[in-house]
């Protein structure tokens, strides 16, 4: 397959961190995808205009491939949303303390958490497929396939304004706070 480029310091490779139980975390920094630059004011009414935007993508593993729906797995799922919800809190309070406009999208909900809510939500699995050219698997609701995880992938998303740099920066410093790793 061919994946599109993303930015961090090792030229084009995706930051791979590594949990507490062994799940694999993937972050990568993205210039957006057409569909936020066309929706960025109906998605982030507050953010009129922002200029340099950039999308931060975190792929968490799954312990269950997530096709169905299962106690087990919206558990699971559920687990996986309240760690993002914890790390992007933390990078999005960093980046707005040093002036940045940066915001996380709840991955349930696809309204952004520190922004109004705009008209549309945020898709965060049709950005992970603009951006990333991850097939995705139209179920009950729509299942992103990572090449190494299949299905036991669980998406999410933060934009922000700050340089990539500082973004990763932050990220590298946050991490392992949250039991975050770099993987060896």
């Amino acid at each position: 397959m061919n994946y599109s480029k993303v930015y961090t310091s090792k030229q084009g490779c995706p930051i791979n961190l590594v949990g507490k139980t062994g799940q694999a975390v993937q972050i990568s920094i993205h210039l957006p995808s057409q569909y936020i630059c066309a929706n960025r004011e109906r998605i982030l009414p507050d953010w009129k205009q922002q200029p340099g935007l950039w999308v931060v993508i975190v792929l968490q593993q799954s312990r269950y491939q997530l096709v169905k729906s299962t106690v087990e797995i919206e558990i699971e799922k559920e687990h996986l949303r309240e760690n993002f919800m914890r790390f992007g809190c933390d990078l999005a309070f960093k980046l707005r303390d040093r002036g940045y406009l940066t915001d996380l999208i709840d991955p349930r909900t696809g309204y952004p958490l520190l922004s109004h809510p705009g008209a549309i939500p945020h898709n965060d699995t049709a950005v992970v497929k603009a951006l990333l050219n991850y097939p995705v698997i139209k179920n009950e609701c729509c299942v992103l396939v990572h090449p190494i995880w299949g299905a036991a992938v669980y998406p999410s998303v933060i934009i922000s304004e700050a340089p990539p740099i500082i973004i990763e920066y932050f990220i590298q410093e946050i991490a392992p706070v949250h039991g975050w790793n770099q993987q060896s």
